[in-house]
C-alpha cells in the first residue's frame, strides 16, 4: 500500500490543527471572506517545508515529496475543509495542477518540475474550464498550434503557438506555474506555462458567491509560444486521457471537502443545541430538533466516509479506474456536506442567517463542492451510464449478487446488511423494468437512477466497512455506528422503493415488483436508532468545546 505512515499523517493533522488555531481564527477568516481576499501568507506557511509543507503530500518521494496515499489525502483535506474551505481550494488547486504532469509528464519532466514545486513551494493551477464548455473537455476551444523548426527538412515541432481563454480557474491570478489544456492537431494536450510568459494573462479576481478567501480569475492566451518540451508527455492528444486518470483521486478530495465542511457546521448545530433553551428545555432535548436537524445530517455524512475511505483503500491497494467510485463518493459527501450546512442555519434560527455565525459562511462555502469537479448532475450522468452497462452485462446480475452476499452476511445483522441488500435487490428490479420498457431514453430516468444507485451503493458499503474496516476518524462508539448504518440502509430501502416505482410509473414502464410491505417493515426500530444516534452527538461534542 502506499502513502504515509500513521504516525507522520497525524503529526501533518496536528500541525494543521495548531496553526489554525493560531493563525486561521474565526474572526480571522470572516474578515478574509467579508473583504474577499486571498491569503498569500497562509499559503506561504502551508507550503513552507519548516513548517507543514502541506504541497509535498501531492509530490513523490522521488522528487523530493511525501509521496502521500488517497486515504492521506482525505484525512488532510477533510481537516483543512473544516477550518475553510477557501483555503482547501487553493491547496487543491495545487495539486489539480502538477496531475497532468505526475501521470502523464515525461521522466526528464517529473524530475524537472515536480522537483520545482516541492523545492520552492510553487502555486500551481490547472486551467481546463473554458467560458462555454463548462465539464466538457471535448469542446476545447483553446488551440495549440505547432510551430516546426524553420533549419529542419524533417518537420521537427520547436514549440507551440496557444491561443484560447480559461474560466473559473482557482489561483488563476496568483499562480507560478500552470498546466493547460489545448487542443492540437492530434487532440487535447496538456502544456506547462509560467506566470510571466510573454502573451499570457489573467483577470480580475472573481467576485464569488463562497470560498472568498480563494483566487478565482479567467485566463488569456494570446500568441503564447512555449517550447516542445512543455507538451506533457512530449505527445499530442493524450489530454483527456490523463485527465480521466485522476478523477477518482481528485474528486476523493472534493469529497473529504464537503466531508470536512459540512461536519464543521453541523459541529456548531450540536454544541449550539445544549446552550439554546426553547419552550423551557434545550434544543438538543427535542425530538423534533435533534431527528430533523442533527440525527439525519450525521448519518449522511457518515455513509459519506464510508465511501471514501473504501474508495481511498482501493486507489491505494493499487486499484485503477477508480472514476465512478469517486464519482458517487463526491455525490454522497457534497450533497451531505451542503445539506449539512444549511440545516446548521436552521438549528441557529435567525442567528445562523447573519454573517457573524460561521455556519452562513460554511453554507456559502460548501455550496461550490457540488459544482466544481463534476457538478452533481454530471456525477449522476457518470454514476448512471457505468452502472447501467453493468447491469447489460451481467444480464440484471450484478445488484442481485450484492444483494445476496449483503443478506446472507450475518456478521452485517446489526450495521443493517438485510435492509441494504432489499435495496440492491430493489434496485436490480427498477434498471430491468427499465430495460424491458427501454426508458433509459429519458434523460431524466437516467440522471434519476444515477440518484438511486448512489443511495444503494453508499448504504451497501456504510454497512460493511462499519464491521469490517471501521472508521479511525470518527468519535463514536460501535453502538453509534452501527445505528447509523441501520438508518442509513433503512432509507435507502424506502428510496429505492418508493422513489423507483414513481419513477417507472411517472415514465409509463412496467411496475416493479416490489413488496412494500418489507419495505415499511424495513422501517422498524428506527426512532430508536435515531435517539441513540442523538445521544452519541450530544456526548461526542458537548458545548464549549472544539
Amino acid at each position: 500500500m502506499s502513502g504515509l505512515d500513521g504516525e507522520t499523517l497525524e503529526l501533518v493533522i496536528s500541525s494543521l490543527k495548531k496553526y489554525s488555531q493560531k493563525k486561521l481564527t474565526p474572526e480571522y477568516l470572516l474578515s478574509l471572506d467579508k473583504a474577499d481576499i486571498f491569503p498569500k501568507d497562509v499559503l506561504k506557511d502551508l507550503y513552507n517545508p519548516n513548517e507543514i509543507g502541506l504541497h509535498l503530500l501531492f509530490v513523490p518521494e522521488e522528487f523530493g515529496g511525501f509521496g502521500a496515499g488517497a486515504y492521506d489525502i482525505y484525512r488532510v483535506s477533510e481537516t483543512l475543509a473544516s477550518i475553510d474551505l477557501g483555503v482547501a481550494t487553493a491547496v487543491l488547486a495545487t495539486f489539480l495542477g502538477t496531475d497532468p504532469i505526475s501521470v502523464g509528464g515525461t521522466e526528464a519532466q517529473k524530475n524537472h518540475w515536480m522537483k520545482r514545486i516541492a523545492g520552492e513551494g510553487l502555486l500551481v493551477a490547472y486551467g481546463a474550464t473554458e467560458p462555454q464548455a463548462g465539464s466538457d473537455l471535448t469542446t476545447l476551444k483553446t488551440v495549440a498550434k505547432p510551430v516546426e523548426k524553420s533549419d529542419d527538412v524533417t518537420g521537427d515541432i520547436k514549440g507551440y503557438i496557444l491561443n484560447g481563454q480559461k474560466q473559473w480557474i482557482s489561483n488563476g491570478g496568483v499562480a507560478q506555474v500552470y498546466t493547460i489544456l489545448a487542443d492540437t492537431p492530434k487532440g487535447p494536450s496538456w502544456f506547462i506555462v509560467e506566470r510571466d510568459t510573454k502573451g499570457f494573462s489573467h483577470g480580475k479576481p472573481e467576485e464569488k458567491h463562497g470560498i472568498r478567501a480563494s483566487n478565482t480569475a479567467a485566463l488569456f492566451l494570446d500568441d503564447v509560444f512555449v517550447p516542445a518540451d512543455r507538451l506533457i508527455g512530449k505527445e499530442e492528444g493524450k489530454g483527456l486521457s490523463q485527465a480521466q486518470a485522476v478523477f477518482g483521486y481528485t474528486r476523493l478530495m472534493v469529497a473529504a471537502f464537503g466531508l470536512g465542511a459540512g461536519w464543521a457546521a453541523l459541529k456548531r448545530a450540536i454544541r449550539y443545541s445544549q446552550e439554546r433553551y426553547q419552550g423551557g428545555s434545550l434544543l438538543c432535548e427535542k425530538q423534533a430538533f435533534t431527528h430533523k436537524l442533527l440525527v439525519p445530517n450525521a448519518v449522511r455524512l457518515e455513509t459519506a466516509r464510508s465511501f471514501i475511505e473504501w474508495t481511498a483503500e482501493k486507489i491505494d491497494q493499487g486499484g485503477r479506474d477508480m472514476a465512478v467510485e469517486g464519482a458517487i463518493a463526491k455525490y454522497l459527501a457534497t450533497e451531505g456536506g451542503n445539506k449539512a450546512a444549511e440545516d446548521a442555519i436552521q438549528a441557529h434560527g435567525g442567528y445562523g442567517y447573519t454573517r457573524e455565525y460561521m455556519v452562513e459562511k460554511i453554507k456559502r462555502d460548501v455550496r461550490i463542492t457540488t459544482i466544481y469537479e463534476g457538478t452533481s448532475e454530471v456525477l449522476e450522468n457518470t454514476i448512471a451510464r457505468s452502472r447501467w452497462q453493468l447491469h447489460l452485462k451481467t444480464r440484471g446480475e450484478h445488484f442481485k449478487t450484492w444483494s445476496n452476499r449483503l443478506m446472507n452476511d450475518s456478521s452485517l445483522e446489526t450495521s443493517g446488511g438485510r435492509q441494504a441488500g432489499l435495496a440492491m435487490l430493489w434496485l436490480a428490479e427498477i434498471l430491468e423494468r427499465c430495460r424491458e420498457s427501454r426508458l433509459t431514453r429519458s434523460q431524466h430516468v437516467m440522471y434519476r437512477l444515477g440518484e438511486l444507485i448512489t443511495v444503494a451503493e453508499g448504504a451497501a458499503i456504510f454497512a460493511g466497512q462499519v464491521k469490517h474496516s471501521p472508521s479511525k476518524a470518527v468519535p463514536f462508539g460501535q453502538d453509534c455506528m452501527d445505528a447509523m448504518s441501520r438508518i442509513c440502509a433503512r432509507e435507502a430501502a424506502q428510496k429505492i422503493a418508493w422513489h423507483g416505482s414513481k419513477l417507472i410509473a411517472a415514465a409509463n414502464g412496467t411496475p416493479p415488483n416490489i413488496d412494500f410491505s418489507a419495505a415499511i417493515e424495513s422501517q422498524t426500530g428506527m426512532i430508536q436508532d435515531m435517539d441513540l444516534v442523538a445521544k452519541s452527538l450530544i456526548e461526542a461534542y458537548p458545548a464549549g468545546t472544539e
